[in-house]
């Protein structure tokens, strides 16, 4: 977990404040959808406290990532417009420039990482936008997009780095504070999920001017963490590698804009694990009924992996519903083996027929639901009469998991993995 630093007197006016969220919702009116604020009865027994849920997955394009992108295009001057616009993303980002540029008559260009999934790539070019395919990573389309603003004068939108940006989404800040207090919930605690930073410091912006004795987490994926790093340092750092499913917030390097704010506002950034990001895709599919993808899952998963960390009534952001139906197949069976609801093992047994059912008759009367069987007889741990069984099996929980190999084991069953 990293802290950032208390505004100190005297000290410069925030790049972005109240006023300046105020007037993007002002330009979003009619076009941003306003997202609710949904109650998590699963976290809320978790934090021991309500627990509310900003459902920007629900946003037009699928993500608060509209309201930064329509706020800055809305702001370009004609001959800009006349230009055309280029944006780098991973998906998300490039749907929301797209669609406000449809929206605005604007001609747009993306550049996305070569692996980004392709339902984004597709819904990006549905939206009108023309699309081109380049590097690993958000930092390296970026790299492109800038070389295509350099020769083309498209004007840049950054995904994140850019006052405008950062105003536009912080309306997602503006808007659970007011529907919190609606519902008559004396907000603790918000977290936002985390990548570059825009939407938390845009979030902590309205947030610390509304409602001040607030606390505002920052959640990333821990194989992606840049911020703890930078806010050591004092200064944005760039991170050596990255590897997490949570492609929405792989971001190498804190913005600029955004870092100041998160060093100033944000109080704390702590970092998930790709199994609490599983877990917490799961959950929210399971228990509110939302598909969230794993970027937008990372405030959940962080309530999933420190409960005790989160003064409840606590908002939790879920960003973004932009995920690859394949990416959610193997996210999800990450998730139920994280859960203990998936159990592989192995079990070594006589070579003589009726032993593969007397260990199915033990795992029925176990309740473990069988889902896949398969035999070796070639490893060098095996005698020449045995043969080991591979047991793929549903659970329904860590102590039923527990409690299957212990009844394996209670009746000579040998478990070797």
């Amino acid at each position: 977990m990293s802290g950032g630093a208390g505004t100190s007197a005297g000290a410069a006016p925030p790049a972005v404040g109240l006023d300046d969220v105020r007037a993007a919702a002002r330009l979003l009116e009619g076009v941003v959808r306003t997202t609710p604020l949904e109650p998590s009865a699963a976290l809320s027994e978790l934090v021991g406290g309500p627990v509310l849920l900003k459902c920007e997955n629900l946003q037009h394009a699928g993500s608060f990532k509209i309201r930064g992108a329509y706020t800055r295009m809305s702001r370009l001057g004609a001959e800009e417009r006349e230009r055309g616009v280029v944006a780098a993303s991973a998906g998300n980002h490039a749907q929301g420039v797209a669609l406000a540029a449809r929206l605005l008559g604007i001609r747009s260009t993306v550049w996305m990482p070569a692996g980004a999934a392709l339902p984004k790539v597709e819904a990006t070019r549905r939206y009108g936008a023309t699309v081109h395919q380049a590097g690993s990573t958000v930092d390296e389309a970026l790299v492109h997009a800038a070389a295509h603003s350099r020769a083309t004068g498209a004007v840049l939108i950054h995904p994140f780095d850019h006052r405008d940006v950062v105003a536009g989404q912080g309306t997602v800040g503006l808007e659970l504070v007011e529907q919190a207090a609606a519902a008559g919930h004396d907000l603790r605690t918000v977290v936002v999920c985390t990548g570059g930073g825009g939407l938390v410091a845009g979030t902590a912006a309205a947030v610390s001017a509304l409602a001040p004795g607030v606390r505002v987490v920052g959640a990333q994926a821990e194989g992606a963490a840049a911020y703890p790093a930078s806010l050591a340092a004092g200064a944005p750092v760039t991170l050596d590698r990255m590897a997490t499913m949570a492609d929405g917030i792989a971001i190498g390097r804190p913005g600029d804009v955004p870092f100041a704010l998160v060093r100033d506002l944000v109080d704390e950034v702590v970092t998930v694990s790709e199994d609490s990001l599983s877990r917490a895709l799961l959950l929210l599919l399971e228990r509110s009924k939302l598909l969230v993808e794993p970027a937008g899952a990372a405030a959940a998963a962080a309530l999933l992996e420190h409960p005790g960390a989160f003064e409840p009534p606590v908002a939790v952001v879920l960003s973004g519903g932009n995920v690859d139906p394949l990416l959610l197949l193997r996210v999800v069976r990450h998730g139920l083996t994280a859960a203990g609801r998936y159990l592989g093992c192995r079990v070594q047994v006589p070579d003589r027929p009726g032993a593969l059912s007397g260990v199915l008759a033990l795992l029925a009367e176990a309740d473990a639901n069988v889902l896949e069987v398969f035999h070796t007889r070639t490893t060098t741990s095996l005698a020449v009469d045995e043969v080991e069984i591979g047991l793929q099996l549903e659970t329904r929980g860590h102590d039923h998991a527990a409690a299957v190999l212990a009844a394996l084991a209670a009746a000579g069953v040998r478990v070797v993995g």
